[in-house]
């Protein structure tokens, strides 16, 4: 009996583990298939390496054909605006002294001719005063002279001593054109001299910007060796740009090449000018030559400004050409997927240059014209990873 309860405990289990299957899998009412209706999945092989896959299903992805565009060769560096040198005026004062009326300050725009700042000098006094002994040693001279012609008429003197007077008149003359021209380069104007005094005024050279300041109300002036500019006015209509190019980018660059210039404060204003002069000495750290573009300035443009300027060579060039989808960018690096064959694809790598109209994307090294190419690389990509 015992042996027979066993045997019946036995086949109950077995006949448990045998149904619970059942009911989980659904065997009273039919089998259903999840994936019924759905697209057969795309099939990804790899062929010869990581760079090719062989894909089931290959024409869900769109291919495109690399084309040829002949375009100038293009360089894009960063550079810095600086004031044309050659308009950079400095503001002198050849009159030593200090400063009793300031009427500018950095920055400021000015005028040709506009007044900047007085200067008391003795070196204006004693200049007044030198130009006043000779206008009147030339009044006594000329007096004297038209005395000695009366009495050399009239017999009373020889000549020698008339020519002694008309010797001592033209002295005197040239010591009063001395003197005017001195009170002149001081900055002080003869008509006005006797309400003037010791005051020099000085004035503005050109007009521009006050880009540099090295004077301050009641300073001190001293003489022009050993003293800094007191003023430096630039006219900023026309200006510089200094950019970094480096050693091996320096072929893409020639003198009187166009530049488009774009300031990071102003990107939709595109500025043009020419590239006038290429530095003779690199920088031993940086690898870099300096090159140096001119450019009218609208007034966007401010010293100091970082900007971005492109070169655009006098040689043309043939460069292929993909939609910019076709170029995946993965690991800071470019690809395209290439069409290797029947179903077939190569992830090669390659260089890209500058977006071109269109939304294409110049491809400047690893691809050819007339490959094809597959449309949208980042979907296959998507595919392969999978």
């Amino acid at each position: 009996m015992r042996l027979s309860w066993r045997s019946h405990v036995e086949r109950g289990s077995i006949s448990l583990f045998v149904l619970v299957p059942c009911l989980l899998s659904g065997c009273s009412g039919g089998r259903v298939d999840a994936s019924a209706g759905a697209p057969p999945p795309t099939v990804v092989e790899r062929e010869n390496g990581a760079s090719t896959f062989h894909v089931d299903n290959a024409q869900r992805f769109g291919v495109v054909t690399a084309v040829s565009r002949r375009s100038a060769r293009t360089l894009s560096v960063t550079g810095v605006v600086t004031p044309d040198v050659s308009r950079a005026v400095p503001v002198v004062s050849l009159a030593s002294g200090r400063v009793v009326d300031l009427r500018v300050r950095l920055g400021d725009q000015v005028r040709r001719g506009q007044l900047l700042l007085r200067v008391q000098s003795a070196d204006a006094t004693s200049a007044l005063a030198d130009h006043r002994k000779a206008e009147a040693d030339d009044s006594l001279a000329q007096t004297q002279l038209e005395r000695a012609r009366d009495l050399y008429e009239r017999g009373a003197i020889a000549k020698k001593e008339l020519e002694a007077a008309e010797n001592a008149e033209a002295k005197a003359a040239v010591d009063v054109q001395n003197t005017t021209e001195r009170l002149r380069v001081l900055g002080v104007k003869p008509d006005d001299s006797v309400k003037a005094g010791s005051i020099v005024d000085v004035v503005a050279p050109v007009s521009g910007v006050i880009t540099e300041q090295n004077v301050t109300p009641a300073a001190g002036v001293k003489t022009l060796d050993n003293s800094p500019n007191l003023l430096t006015i630039a006219d900023l209509s026309r200006v510089w740009i200094l950019c970094d190019v480096n050693e091996n980018d320096l072929a893409a660059v020639g003198v009187g090449d166009a530049a488009d210039v774009r300031a990071a404060a102003f990107p939709d204003s595109v500025l043009t000018g020419r590239v006038s002069n290429i530095g003779a000495v690199l920088d031993q750290t940086l690898r870099t030559a300096k090159v140096r573009v001119e450019l009218p300035n609208p007034g966007l443009l401010r010293v100091g400004m970082f900007v971005t300027a492109t070169f655009h060579g006098q040689q043309m060039q043939t460069r292929v050409a993909v939609p910019a989808a076709a170029i995946l960018h993965l690991h800071d690096h470019d690809w395209v997927y290439l069409v290797a064959g029947v179903d077939t694809f190569e992830r090669r790598e390659v260089v890209t240059g500058a977006m071109l109209p269109g939304n294409l994307q110049e491809v400047v090294a690893g691809l050819t014209s007339g490959a094809r190419v597959v449309a949208n690389a980042l979907e296959l990509q998507t595919t392969v990873e999978q």
